[in-house]
């Protein structure tokens, strides 16, 4: 039994290499990738839905190719958005107990059994992340990413919080604990930026592409 167990493990690491392997192959040949996070259980018809699908057809305009977890929800309208815009539409879907059901408007659909794997896709393809209102998922998403920044591991990169009645209590107690009681900086939450604006999200995108593209060429 215990042969069968070390087994068992040793080919999990060959899977998730596998994993890590496909997304590189799959995603290297996107440049400027805005990721958008939220709920899986917002309908077409909630609010957060249909200004998410608004923006991610705007930032496709622009350019930008529209990245989410590929499932429905505001993952879905991000897709969709992505899709209106003819702009590539990249779904890093996941395997779970309640099976995932995939959104139809991804051009590119990748599959992940783990989710350490498919955050690293997340972290090292976006030039920006938008998290519209969300649960669980939606907040470990968004602490991976200030964790990473924060540690200087990763990128910095503008991190958009949509919806201010959502998102501005927990800035507060960020600010009021955190900060605080000296357990972050101050300047840790400036790469928060709260809004309820599509107008101020693209403008924030843009001037970090700019500043981003303007360093690549230095």
């Amino acid at each position: 039994m215990i042969e069968d167990f070390k087994g068992d493990e040793s080919w999990r690491v060959f899977r998730i290499i596998s994993e890590f392997t496909e997304g590189i192959d799959r995603l290297s040949s996107f440049e400027e990738i805005i990721t958008i996070f939220g709920s899986a259980r917002l309908a077409p018809d909630s609010f957060y839905y249909q200004r998410t699908v608004e923006l991610a057809s705007r930032l496709g305009n622009d350019g930008f190719a529209i990245m989410s977890g590929g499932g429905p929800g505001i993952m879905e309208a991000a897709n969709r958005g992505a899709a209106e815009a003819a702009t590539p539409s990249i779904g890093l879907n996941i395997a779970l107990p309640a099976e995932q059901q995939s959104n139809p408007y991804q051009t590119t659909s990748l599959n992940f059994r783990y989710f350490f794997v498919r955050k690293v896709m997340f972290v090292k393809y976006s030039i920006g992340y938008v998290c519209m209102p969300g649960g669980f998922g939606t907040l470990d998403e968004l602490s991976e990413a200030l964790t990473l920044m924060q540690t200087h591991k990763a990128y910095p990169l503008p991190i958009i919080l949509f919806g201010v009645d959502f998102w501005s209590g927990l800035v507060t107690w960020f600010r009021e604990q955190l900060v605080g009681e000296k357990l972050v900086k101050e300047q840790d939450l400036d790469l928060l930026h709260v809004t309820d604006s599509i107008d101020e999200t693209v403008a924030i995108l843009l001037a970090h592409r700019k500043l981003k593209r303007a360093y690549r060429h230095r």
